[in-house]
């Protein structure tokens, strides 16, 4: 078996952890108001207990210009290293309320280049295809 390059710490400390990478079968549309910032039919839905599931849209399928890189960061120790953007048509509410993980533990790989968003920020829906 090839040895992990960047493992992550967190499954180390806890190999019981499951966390779910799987394909979305349907549309998911992030919206601030009236204006789509995102719209996706090859989004993945992350599932980590006891959190929410979260949504991960491809890079290619997220409006950028409607977004402004910000300097807030965050740490998972399964995950890795978050950065975030803020959806400048949401204003205030916007603020970080995007993020990703640009180099992600070699567990998580499969979210590298996919953005996600806080529900409570902007609103994401989800229609099964």
């Amino acid at each position: 078996m090839d040895k992990i390059a960047n493992p992550a710490p967190g499954f180390q400390r806890n190999p019981d952890k499951i966390i779910t990478i799987e394909p979305y079968v349907g549309t998911v549309t992030v919206r601030a108001g009236d204006t789509v910032i995102a719209s996706s039919t090859k989004a993945k839905v992350l599932s980590e207990a006891p959190y929410p599931a979260v949504f991960y849209i491809p890079f290619a399928d997220i409006d950028f210009d409607r977004l402004s890189g910000t300097e807030h960061s965050t740490h998972c120790p399964y995950k890795g290293d978050a950065s975030y953007w803020s959806v400048l048509p949401a204003g205030e509410a916007g603020q970080n309320a995007m993020w990703a993980y640009e180099r992600p533990f070699d567990e998580m790989t499969e979210i590298r280049d996919h953005g996600a968003f806080y529900a409570s920020k902007v609103t994401i829906e989800a229609t099964p295809g």
